[in-house]
This record gives structure tokens, C-alpha cells and sequence, in this order.
């Protein structure tokens, strides 16, 4: 392939990358100024004392949602954009939906146009849409990923932070606020979150359920519910804490042995991952002609898609038999 193809192609993928980018900081600006603008006028009222004030600080509260503007309730038509959001907010993207969906379709239709410049070829345009679309989706789910793992490490401490705060006479929502202030970096905003929310005025069960949605996470439920059961049937709560901590710790202790016993089986799982595409390439650097009717022909292009995609059927199910669940 001689550079009079590859220069245009690049040239094209980057004139993309900086159009996508483009809209998509427009977009959070034009997010951000009408939060602002939403937020002004809902305050004015408040602060002239012409209007009930509890009233307007639940609509204040709950009108955050208007902030996304036009754009924002557009992109909500689309199917999945749900599932986007919550994806974006456990991995702290401040990002909107209708931002995250640029990216995907510019990212995508960039690597197309490029792979469709190079080759020629409908299929391999749809391909690399396909696999294009896909980055920001896997960022934001390795972010997310990372995140989580963090959080899974520093939930214990944060359990200690509060027992010891209850043991000293603190009630259970000002040790909240403790946790907030003081606890582990990731665990702290969600704990700040749960404070702030039942400050505002929002049912503490509600907000304590809040973070369990954000994080979604087995030891956050138990925690949820050990803590709403006791508040319904009384007891020591630092006592039930201190207990859950130590089990959350051996629950954690249990799940590295697992994964040190399931390392043989992971590996192999990667090894058959990458074996295709190892043969692949060497097949290609010593015979190309050989290896090129794959991606020529339209039976070798089908026989490339049906390989693909009996490849991530098998990686997920060695995934699945390796991933223990606790």
C-alpha cells in the first residue's frame, strides 16, 4: 500500500477526531451553561423570599435534570441511553449522553472512512464503524471497572471510620458526614453523597438505596440493609458494623485466592484469545498473497466474521467459567 492512500486517510481520521471533539465540547458547554442558567433563575426566587422555600428547593433539587437542554432530551429517545448514564456516572465521566453518543459516532465514522480509503471495501467501512463506536464505550467501562476495584478495597476502612465514629456518640448521619470528610478518597464521595442528599431532605432509606444503585455492588447491599433493619428493629448498629467489616474483609480475602487459583485458567483463556491474531500476522508478513483471499473474496470475508465471531463466544465463555462469583 503506497502513501498516496495512507496520507488521505490519515488526514481524514484526524479531520474527524477534531470534528467529533469539536461538538462534543460545544455540547458540554452549551450543558453547562444552561445548568447555570436553570440553577440562577431557580435561586433568584428563593433568596428574594417571594415563594415557599421548601417547595423551590425540592424543584431546585429535582431540576437538574432540565440541564441537559433540548440535546440532552433528545439523545434520551434514543434505546440504551439509560443504561449510558448510569454507565457515566459509576465512572465518573461528566459527561452528558448526547456528548457520549457524538463520540461513539465520530470516533466510528472515522475509523470507517479511513479503513474504506484504504481498502475499498463496504465490509471492512462497517467493521471499522463497529469497532470505532466501541472506545469510548470501553474506556468508560475500564474507568468504571478501576473505580469499582478501588472502591471494593476501601469499603472496609470506611466501615471502621464509621463504627469508631458511632462508638464515640456520633449519630449514624453525622458519622456519614465523618466518612465524607475523612474516609478513603473513592469511598468518601459516596458517603458524602448519602449526606448531603438526606440534608437536602430526601428520605434517609432513599438515599442510602442511592448508593447502592451507583455502585452496585454486593458488600454496599449488605451494608444498605444491615444498617435499614437496624434502624427498624434497633440494636448495636457499631456492633453489626464492626461484624460486617471483619465479613466484607474475608469475603474480599477469599475472592484474591480465587483469582490466584484461577490464574492458570485466565491465562489460557488469553492465550487462546490472541492465538488467531498472532498466526494471523505472522501468516501475513511471510506469505500475504496467501492469507489475502480472506479479505478479497466474499466467502473469505464471511468465513473472517463467522471466525471473529466464534472467537468472543469462546473467550467469554472461558470468561465466565474463570469468573467466580461470591
Amino acid at each position: 500500500m503506497n502513501d498516496a492512500i495512507w496520507i488521505p486517510a490519515i488526514l481524514v481520521f484526524v479531520a474527524a477526531v477534531a470534528v467529533t471533539v469539536a461538538l462534543a465540547m460545544a455540547m458540554e458547554l452549551a450543558r453547562d451553561w444552561w445548568r447555570r442558567r436553570t440553577v440562577a433563575r431557580r435561586v433568584k426566587p428563593i433568596l428574594s423570599g417571594q415563594t415557599r422555600r421548601g417547595k423551590d428547593i425540592h424543584d431546585l433539587v429535582k431540576g437538574d435534570d432540565e440541564a441537559d437542554g433540548v440535546l440532552g432530551a433528545a439523545s434520551r429517545l434514543v434505546p440504551g441511553v439509560q443504561g449510558l448514564e448510569g454507565l457515566l456516572e459509576q465512572s465518573r465521566l461528566d459527561w452528558s449522553p448526547g456528548t457520549f453518543l457524538i463520540l461513539m459516532a465520530g470516533l466510528g465514522l472515522g475509523a470507517g472512512a479511513v479503513a474504506f480509503l484504504v481498502t475499498g471495501s463496504l465490509f471492512w467501512f462497517a467493521a471499522w464503524v463497529v469497532a470505532g463506536a466501541t472506545v469510548p464505550y470501553v474506556f468508560a467501562s475500564q474507568k468504571r471497572k478501576r473505580r469499582f476495584r478501588q472502591f471494593e478495597e476501601e469499603f472496609p476502612q470506611a466501615i471502621d471510620l464509621l463504627t469508631r465514629a458511632i462508638r464515640a456518640g456520633h449519630p449514624l448521619s453525622s458519622a456519614l458526614g465523618m466518612v465524607g470528610d475523612q474516609g478513603p478518597p473513592e469511598v468518601s464521595l459516596e458517603f458524602r453523597r448519602v449526606f448531603e442528599e438526606q440534608r437536602f431532605g430526601i428520605p434517609f432509606e432513599e438515599a442510602l438505596l442511592g448508593m447502592v444503585d451507583r455502585t452496585d455492588m454486593m458488600d454496599v447491599r449488605i451494608f444498605a440493609i444491615a444498617v435499614m433493619v437496624q434502624r427498624e428493629v434497633g440494636g448495636n448498629l457499631a456492633e453489626i458494623l464492626d461484624n460486617l467489616g471483619h465479613t466484607i474483609r474475608r469475603r474480599f480475602y477469599l475472592r484474591r485466592q480465587l483469582r490466584v487459583y484461577t490464574a492458570q485458567g485466565r491465562m489460557t483463556g488469553y492465550a487462546l484469545a490472541a492465538l488467531p491474531f498472532v498466526v494471523g500476522f505472522g501468516t501475513f508478513l511471510l506469505a500475504s498473497e496467501y492469507l489475502s483471499i480472506l479479505f478479497t473474496t466474499l466467502f473469505g470475508q464471511v468465513l473472517v466474521v463467522g471466525a471473529l465471531l466464534f472467537q468472543v463466544l469462546g473467550t467469554l465463555w472461558i470468561r465466565k467459567v474463570v469468573n467466580i462469583e461470591m
